[in-house]
């Protein structure tokens, strides 16, 4: 048992190392292309390697059929947009205080899963919930004499739509949809609501950006593939604290790549939202 803890970490942590890399890529193609193009791209190769699974290594089992398109395609109106959000927020702010703020996903489902799912909240959840917000005013609101700072309301944005597409994925496993089917049809779907937008600043990318951008696909592809891996290892309640890595692996690579270096208040609302979603894990336990 201890030992399939221990490889369940590991998948984990590989989760959250190729966030930070996938980042590093969106911020490095952000340099020359708007995060509508990045995201388009992100989603085609996403979906193309994937068919490509489908296609060749499961034939028989017809993956591609699903009854529930519906909620595919709601998905991919949601996906589409916290995919491009984080694009944005990630190429806007640095990273550290990008990521931090995405945390705030697990602070969103606590409403949401009220609403949607009709589940019922706790009063540590609801303290949770108020901490998780003071840190993100913390981060919003740098100094007493400074306006607020409107950037850091994308990954905030973004957290949101994450959480709402967290929701949509629940009712989806609850139909017991196959986990590659979920991905092609998000892909897809997502891809055909980047592409409404994609004449917007459109530039035509090299082939050395296109073979970033087919890693960043493969990336969005891995980082499903390691958590389907390290849910099978080990309970989603003991492995929520690992998401926290995330900081530190973006705080280094921010600083190795970028030569980012995180202020005190990122640091304060950091500490203050990852205190508040711990407390959502120890509460789900």
């Amino acid at each position: 048992m201890r030992g399939s803890y221990r490889q369940g970490v590991f998948w984990a942590v590989l989760v959250y190392l190729t966030c930070s890399l996938n980042d590093v890529m969106m911020k490095i193609l952000g340099d020359k292309f708007n995060f509508i193009e990045i995201s388009f791209f992100r989603f085609l190769f996403s979906m193309l390697t994937v068919f490509i699974i489908m296609f060749f290594y499961y034939p028989k089992k017809n993956l591609f059929r699903t009854t529930s398109h519906k909620i595919h395609a709601i998905r991919g109106i949601i996906g589409s947009v916290a995919v491009a959000l984080s694009c944005l927020g990630v190429n806007i702010l640095p990273m550290a205080e990008n990521t931090t703020i995405l945390f705030m996903e697990a602070i969103f489902m606590l409403p949401l899963a009220v609403i949607f799912l009709k589940e019922k909240i706790s009063k540590k959840s609801i303290i949770a919930l108020i901490v998780g917000f003071i840190g993100l005013i913390v981060i919003l609101k740098p100094s007493m004499g400074q306006i607020i700072n409107i950037k850091a309301l994308v990954p905030a944005f973004a957290a949101l739509f994450f959480a709402l597409l967290s929701i949509s994925s629940k009712k989806l496993v609850n139909e017991q949809e196959n986990s590659l089917t979920m991905l092609f049809y998000f892909s897809l779907y997502s891809l055909i609501i980047s592409a409404i937008f994609l004449p917007i600043g459109w530039k035509t990318p090299s082939i050395n950006d296109i073979i970033v951008m087919f890693f960043l696909g493969v990336g969005a592809n891995l980082l499903q593939l390691f958590l389907y891996i390290a849910f099978k290892m080990a309970d989603a309640s003991q492995l929520s604290p690992i998401r926290y890595v995330e900081l530190p692996f973006a705080i280094t690579l921010g600083y190795l790549v970028f030569g980012q270096v995180p202020n005190l208040t990122t640091i304060v609302g950091s500490i203050l939202i990852i205190g508040s979603t711990m407390l959502c894990s120890t509460d789900s336990t």
